[in-house]
């Protein structure tokens, strides 16, 4: 894929581990004028503000990880595992019809789905099959706050959460090489949200959409400080050889959020030591986090079509209620009337009665 010039269509990929700030950046991305999803994630007790991510694509993406044997939470899922071609193009046929269902022809569509990071060289061809130029956004969240948030809503042990962000965050910086790319410090969003905005301006190249005053107030109201609410806790060194690596990768991470660049060397080298775990244990790890995910999409998809059934239910509620409405009120109107003609008739009559 190339960079976007001034009028193609331009995707906005938010990449990132899970539970690491990519839910914020995708609201302000959203409030500077990116087009989110038609069907967007709800929110719950682990994210009160939403998601915004599609749940559709969500559904698709752990299907196809599934297909390669992996999953979202497969600390080997980096890197990537491409399917026979047929199979393939299967998939890639299904995330296109997708992609334009959920985005119509949106100018500027925001796709953020943690799953799309260890699934980039698919969703590449998926945008340029459809002409779609990318622009990523990766937010830069330290492990152990990311781990807090998945102890407590998954019950991960730090040492798997650690591995998941620095495969997802392997991923996200070698998939995205060849892409106009920022890397947002999460702390530096939540305390200066316009000086990390115009670092990623500048990183693109190009403004965002539509960044006006409005949308800046409305971005002052979301960023919160209870959006900050998982504390990165204890050192890395603690958790033994998961630590030890993502502690590298930690620290490339941390000096590109400070608008360093530093030498790929250290990413290259713990993608290289994951690689080997992944050869030493990989056969005992995937296929069980394969096969739990598969478990857990079945809830997923469940859940999210009870909760468009519920909003729909009660938009059709609500529809019935106004048209009875309406149709009381003109029933009153029409009573109204006839009060009106039967006064006047009666005040008639009483004329008639008088003067006879």
């Amino acid at each position: 894929m190339t960079a976007a010039t001034a009028t193609e269509r331009t995707a906005y990929l938010v990449l990132g581990m899970h539970r690491s700030g990519t839910s914020a950046v995708t609201q302000v991305l959203a409030l500077a004028g990116a087009s989110l999803p038609a069907n967007v994630m709800a929110g719950d007790e682990h994210n009160a503000k939403g998601y915004f991510e599609p749940w559709k694509v969500a559904i698709l993406n752990d299907g196809r990880l599934r297909a390669a044997g992996a999953a979202w939470d497969d600390v080997f899922a980096f890197p990537y595992r491409p399917l026979p071609r047929k199979t393939e193009r299967g998939w890639l046929n299904r995330a296109e019809a997708l992609f334009e269902e959920e985005f119509g022809q949106s100018r500027f569509p925001l796709l953020k789905d943690p799953r799309v990071t260890v699934l980039m060289p698919f969703w590449k061809t998926v945008l340029a099959d459809l002409d779609v130029a990318a622009r990523c956004v990766i937010p830069v969240r330290h492990p152990l706050a990311v781990a807090g948030s998945l102890a407590r809503r998954n019950g991960f042990a730090p040492e798997k959460s650690v591995l998941l962000w620095s495969a997802y965050m392997l991923a996200a910086e070698a998939y995205s090489r060849d892409l106009p790319r920022a890397f947002v410090s999460y702390d530096g969003l939540l305390a200066d949200w316009r000086g990390e905005v115009a670092r990623i301006e500048k990183a693109h190249g190009a403004s965002l959409p539509n960044l006006t005053e409005k949308a800046g107030k409305a971005i002052d109201r979301f960023l919160t400080p209870d959006l900050s609410h998982n504390a990165a806790g204890e050192g890395l060194k603690a958790l033994g050889w998961a630590g030890e690596l993502t502690a590298q990768v930690l620290a490339w991470f941390e000096a590109a959020a400070k608008g360093k660049t530093p030498s790929a060397a250290p990413l290259e080298a713990a993608a290289a030591e994951l690689a080997q775990r992944r050869a030493d244990v990989g056969v005992l790890v995937s296929p069980v986090t394969r096969d739990l995910d598969a478990a857990r999409a079945e809830l997923l998809d469940l859940r999210q079509r009870l909760a468009f059934e519920r909003a729909e239910s009660a938009r059709e509620k609500q529809a019935i209620l106004a048209a009875h409405k309406g149709h009381v009120r003109a029933l009153e109107a029409e009573i109204d009337v006839l009060r009106r003609e039967s006064a006047e008739a009666m005040g008639h009559l009483d004329q008639i009665l008088a003067d006879g």
